[in-house]
């Protein structure tokens, strides 16, 4: 009788796990003008607001440390202090500025040298390296703190490397707010192979921690008349690994939709099968946590005269499930006509619940939620700022 009820306790045990409530899940949101983190339940239909932090400042990332589930990074742009990271190990209740945060050498007086403007993008390390972040500048300029996002300092020596800097081209090579270095991965697998993408100036992988870098270019597109083999001309808007299966990416670029398998280093185009109409151009891509197979981007107008707005003012998430072979329009909640915003590159992400929730907010403020991977939208914020960047993340 001790024997079975032990037994029975632990099957209760075993029980409680098996059927847990699903984590509760944070929306971070980054504006124009601030930041704010909207905290949903576990079934994802109810949601509550925190903020507006750094209000009228510009915040282009904010992201919360998967390892710990407290530790937040905002990437800021303010007014007072310039371009500087601000760091929160209580989920926002207090934050406090970067002691040194991401900066180029001073350089000497007789030579030209590059100033930070903003921080665009951060990574946190690899699960094994707690503390270690990642940050893309623009210009563009590639960063590393070991101790939690508390000090800075340039990362690998591309940022100074004179092929690198050519293929960064300059501020005025016309990329809005400045060129970008940004998509920085850290392979699950190994914390010493990375990868990262300029806009413009191609992606790059480097499987030695920094120590050496190499474009991965075989079969992107160019705008027409310039040399394909040349990085310089390369603008991807966005690369993301597959968590399920981390030898396969996705890229939207300037010119289309691509997927890679390693060990290739050819991308292929897969988004010719997207509506003629429509296209493939656009910024945002989102991958699911455990299917390879399956992907969603929000295309914009792409014609020649990029107005860079919802194809016909009817604004649409599309979907693949089958690794780009077919894709499907999302629609339902979103507004039929007359919507003419879109969505930036940083402004689209996922959840790791089941079904998967996706998330992306607008240029024109509205933040946008959907609990069963696409298949119905809801809006669940207005008016805000124009919106920068969205990050779902689980904090149980």
């Amino acid at each position: 009788m001790e024997r079975s009820g032990r037994s029975t306790a632990r099957a209760r045990a075993t029980d409680k796990r098996t059927h847990a409530r699903p984590p509760r899940i944070v929306v971070l949101v980054a504006t124009r003008k601030g930041a704010w983190l909207y905290y949903g339940d576990a079934a994802r239909r109810a949601w509550r607001v925190a903020g507006p932090y750094f209000l009228g400042h510009v915040i282009s990332h904010v992201v919360l440390d998967p390892r710990d589930r407290r530790t937040l990074l905002a990437a800021a742009k303010t007014g007072h202090l310039g371009p500087t990271v601000f760091r929160s190990i209580d989920r926002g209740r207090t934050w406090h500025e970067a002691a040194r945060p991401p900066a180029f050498p001073k350089a000497p007086a007789e030579a030209h040298g590059r100033a930070v403007d903003h921080t665009f993008w951060l990574t946190p390390g690899h699960a094994s390296e707690p503390g270690v972040w990642y940050a893309g500048t623009s210009p563009q300029g590639l960063f590393r703190s070991e101790d939690g996002g508390v000090t800075w300092a340039p990362f690998s020596s591309i940022n100074d490397d004179p092929r690198y800097r050519k293929w960064m081209g300059t501020v005025q090579d016309g990329t809005p707010d400045g060129p970008k270095l940004h998509s920085i991965i850290v392979d699950p697998r190994d914390p010493a192979h990375l990868y990262f993408a300029m806009s413009g100036g191609g992606v790059h992988e480097s499987r030695d921690l920094g120590r050496t870098w190499a474009p991965i270019l075989d079969g992107l597109e160019v705008v027409e008349g310039f040399d394909r083999a040349d990085p310089t001309y390369h603008d991807p808007h966005c690369v993301r690994l597959c968590p399920s299966n981390p030898d396969r990416l996705y890229q939207q670029n300037h010119c289309g939709i691509y997927r890679l398998d390693r060990p290739s280093r050819a991308w292929v185009r897969i988004g010719t099968r997207m509506p003629g109409r429509v296209g493939d151009i656009g910024f945002p891509l989102v991958v699911h946590p455990r299917d390879a197979d399956a992907a969603w981007v929000f295309p914009m107008d792409g014609t020649t005269v990029w107005p860079r707005t919802s194809p016909g003012g009817m604004p649409a998430v599309y979907a693949t499930r089958n690794g780009g072979r077919t894709w499907q329009r999302l629609a339902a909640g979103l507004p039929q006509e007359q919507a003419w915003w879109t969505v930036k590159r940083q402004a689209m992400s996922i959840d790791g619940g089941d079904p998967v929730g996706l998330y992306f907010g607008t240029t024109s403020g509205e933040l946008w939620a959907s609990r069963d991977e696409g298949r119905r939208w809801r809006c669940i914020a207005r008016h805000l700022p124009e919106i920068y960047a969205v990050e779902a993340a689980a904090i149980g």
